[in-house]
């Protein structure tokens, strides 16, 4: 069973990582609708959080093969030509981008965790919400700033709209592609640069369990949850950037208050 449960969450890491529909909450809704808590926390041992790793190593390792020769080019002009060239200042802004997601995370991720996480209601409320707001600011903003045009100030902005992503159901990606596309980025762009972004984010979330890593690093639960992760994740990113060539987010924003509707209806038929 913990394999089929390894396969089905790395499925959903890998989509809900890329997608603007919130990795967390299908994570946490996903678990919770199939009963697979007890089961996982039968096993004993850090099973939970070694999964949970593994399934960030997955999406990582996406990220970062797709997105190699971008990130090749950015560190090596941001290290060797800082704001001389266009890449040089990308990569800067990105590190500067992070900086308040981080600060927010140390701050205020063990409070969420606690508060939050288990709280099926307040999910539905963020996805819901953060659904709507996906679909307005999509429909009524233009599509005038492309990825090579993006400035500090933009870049920023969006940095700091992603602190709001520690609140399951509001989405990393969806918070960052809709402030992306509140600022007149096109879809294309408002989705690399959240993908981009989005590197450093994966890379704290499972270099902080670095110790998890290397003791389950050969375990095959471990493997399949990372490698599941990783091609779900890749095919995602790929097929998002060219659907996003000639299509809006009203898709996403639906789907999201369809989950909603789904998980109350679930919470109350069950009486919490």
């Amino acid at each position: 069973m913990l394999w089929f449960i390894a396969i089905v969450l790395g499925i959903v890491q890998g989509l809900g990582e890329f997608l603007p529909i919130s990795s967390s909450a299908h994570l946490i809704i996903v678990r919770w609708l199939f009963g697979w808590n007890s089961i996982i926390a039968q096993v004993g041992g850090n099973i939970d959080i070694a999964l949970d790793v593994a399934l960030h190593v997955g999406t990582l390792l996406a990220v970062l093969i797709y997105f190699f020769q971008d990130w090749l080019e950015l560190v090596v002009n941001g290290v060797t030509k800082g704001l001389k060239t266009k890449e040089g200042k990308m990569f800067w802004y990105l590190v500067l981008a992070t900086i308040p997601g981080g600060v927010a995370g140390l701050l205020f991720e063990s409070a969420i965790d606690k508060f939050i996480r288990s709280q099926p209601l307040i999910i539905a409320a963020g996805l819901a919400i953060m659904g709507i707001i996906l679909y307005y600011v999509d429909k009524n903003s233009p599509q005038r700033i492309n990825y090579e045009n993006i400035t500090f100030k933009q870049t920023l902005f969006i940095g700091f709209s992603q602190a709001l992503a520690l609140i399951p159901g509001v989405s990393r990606s969806g918070i960052t592609m809709t402030t992306g596309r509140l600022l007149g980025f096109s879809r294309e762009a408002s989705a690399k640069f959240s993908f981009l972004l989005a590197t450093p984010i994966i890379a704290g979330a499972a270099l902080k369990h670095t110790p998890e890593i290397i003791h389950n690093a050969a375990s095959p639960l471990f493997l399949v949850g990372t490698i599941t992760s990783a091609l779900v994740g890749l095919l995602c990113i790929s097929l998002l950037l060219k659907y996003l060539q000639r299509n809006n987010f009203a898709i996403f924003a639906a789907y999201r208050i369809l989950l909603a509707a789904l998980i109350v209806g679930v919470y109350f038929v069950r009486g919490a």
